[in-house]
């Protein structure tokens, strides 16, 4: 979790870092990192998350290709765009479409610089998304998700 833009509070913060290891406890392989920073404009904001995603190499350096199971969510609020990137590990799982959907219900919070709620509201949608991705390939819920 990183917030260069200082748009959150301290217990905002602590929040969402909580909400996030919730989430890699119930889904270990889970490298989940949220990126707020107001990125230059000079190119397009993939391209900063993009390469962001793949300089940090937020899984470790062990965890490379099929074994990348990061999941990035990037906001520049002074953009107002934010993106999702999922390392190649999950990015066969999670449908393109899906993650804008996640997205686009983040926005209307955003809309009104209410950074917390969109982002817990992302990783939200997040967890419904990977838990029906490991209940695909398990046949069944339950509490620790694999993919």
């Amino acid at each position: 979790m990183a917030d260069t833009t200082l748009s959150l509070s301290k217990s905002d913060h602590f929040r969402l870092q909580r909400r996030i290891q919730d989430m890699q406890l119930r889904f270990p392989q889970l490298v989940m990192q949220v990126v707020i920073h107001h990125f230059p404009a000079e190119h397009p904001f993939a391209m900063y998350v993009f390469w962001l995603f793949n300089a940090a190499s937020f899984a470790g350096s062990q965890a490379r290709g099929k074994d990348n199971h990061a999941l990035l969510l990037a906001l520049d609020p002074g953009r107002g765009e934010a993106a999702l990137m999922p390392g190649y590990g999950l990015e066969p799982l999670l449908e393109s479409d899906a993650l804008a959907q996640i997205l686009d219900q983040a926005a209307p919070a955003w809309s009104t610089r209410n950074w917390t709620e969109g982002i817990l509201g992302v990783l939200d949608g997040l967890d419904r998304l990977l838990e029906s991705v490991a209940e695909r390939k398990t046949g069944a819920s339950s509490a620790h998700g694999e993919f």
